[in-house]
């Protein structure tokens, strides 16, 4: 759900996108294969002569949204985000609803991916994404008798879901990029919480590009999901650029841009920012009547829309040949925290909620694939 659903990793998309795969990992492109021992690995370009041009446009068979320097590709990922103490304000937006004032202690996030490449042919490629992801609260002095935070706290926010990405290179310099997600999001415990159907949550997008040069890669397209809170259809651009053998931007605009700086084959820096929305279903144990209003009928569920931005550094580092660590802090604002109507037509707001800005933290652990396989079946990294 996130964009970061989001959504779904550019880098191991672009690292997808090369000819051949080695043991289900996913190879780089041609043009990565050729590419010297430095990184990243220097690619000619016009201005650098003309006939180093011609000879990375001979090389480059199939056209990518990757670029040379972008990260290695990630197989399984883990991570733990956590942030400290922040005021929580609640504010009713109806009548018998109350305003509510706490802060929270803890607030926690458990995330588990996992990419398999599913089809690697020169002209297609496919990949089935799967993903866990949990959200836990911890209010001062629970239980604070304010349902909704009740709720979050006894429960927590969980997210399951499936995807499938397609990468359809045309030729040297055009490709085409769409993905569809289905997930089930929301306060669920057990599987007789997941009998009814409004846990379900889709998103999809879908790209055309051109693959300038090695070194920059670009496209245009739509996103169709939950990055600012509710379901909604919008513009995007994807924007992959290595200026030189140090810097690099990374962007799927307007959702996540980021500048790289890639310090040495090992280890790599990030800065930027992202939007993230996600949006759940929350069961309440004790229906909410909607006071003075008659035609309404009593709420049983709650939709819950969630918007934040984050402004965050981020260092990935090889600890072996196989695997990576990501540390990764910065801060977090939180846009939008609220709690519509399912039941009646109106999808009224209900309740108001407002997080407190805070700092976080986060650790991650990923798999690549094995350096030295890559090395042997020809790819540089």
């Amino acid at each position: 759900m996130l964009a970061n659903s989001a959504l779904f990793r550019w880098r191991f998309w672009g690292c997808v996108a090369g000819a051949g795969a080695l043991g289900g990992w996913p190879l780089q492109s041609a043009q990565a294969q050729e590419s010297p021992r430095t990184y990243p690995a220097p690619a000619p370009t016009p201005r650098d002569s003309a006939q180093g041009a011609a000879e990375a446009r001979d090389k480059q068979q199939f056209a990518n949204p990757s670029v040379l320097g972008m990260g290695p590709s990630k197989g399984i990922i883990v991570r733990y985000e956590r942030t400290p103490t922040f005021g929580v304000n609640a504010t009713g937006e109806v009548a018998g609803v109350p305003n509510y004032s706490t802060e929270a202690t803890k607030n926690a996030r458990l995330t588990i991916k996992g990419y398999i490449p599913a089809w690697n042919r020169p002209h297609l490629k496919v990949i089935i994404g799967l993903n866990y992801d949990r959200e836990e609260f911890k209010f001062r002095n629970p239980p604070s008798n304010y349902e909704l935070l009740d709720n979050l706290e006894n429960k927590g926010l969980k997210s399951t879901g499936a995807q499938l990405a397609i990468i359809r290179p045309v030729d040297a310099v055009h490709w085409y990029l769409a993905r569809i997600k289905g997930e089930l999001a929301g306060d669920y415990t057990s599987r007789n919480d997941l009998r009814t159907t409004d846990y379900l949550r889709f998103s999809a997008e879908a790209f055309y590009g051109w693959k300038r040069s090695p070194r920059f890669s670009w496209g245009i397209g739509f996103q169709y999901g939950y990055t600012f809170g509710r379901l909604s259809f919008y513009p995007a651009v994807i924007y992959n650029r290595t200026f030189n053998d140090r810097w690099g931007v990374e962007a799927l605009a307007p959702a996540r841009i980021t500048a790289r700086y890639n310090a040495s084959e090992k280890s790599l820096f990030y800065a930027g920012y992202s939007v993230d929305g996600l949006n759940y279903l929350v069961n309440l144990r004790t229906p909410l009547v909607r006071q003075n209003q008659p035609d309404k009928l009593p709420l049983n569920t709650l939709e819950l829309r969630e918007i934040e931005v984050k402004f965050r550094l981020r260092w990935e580092r090889e600890l072996l040949p196989f695997l990576w660590l990501g540390a990764e802090a910065g801060y977090r604002y939180n846009y939008a925290f609220d709690a519509f109507d399912r039941t009646n037509a109106d999808r009224e707001r209900i309740i108001r909620t407002k997080l407190g800005g805070a700092p976080y933290a986060s650790l991650e652990l990923f798999a690549v694939p094995p350096r030295k396989l890559l090395e042997k079946a020809g790819v540089r990294r």
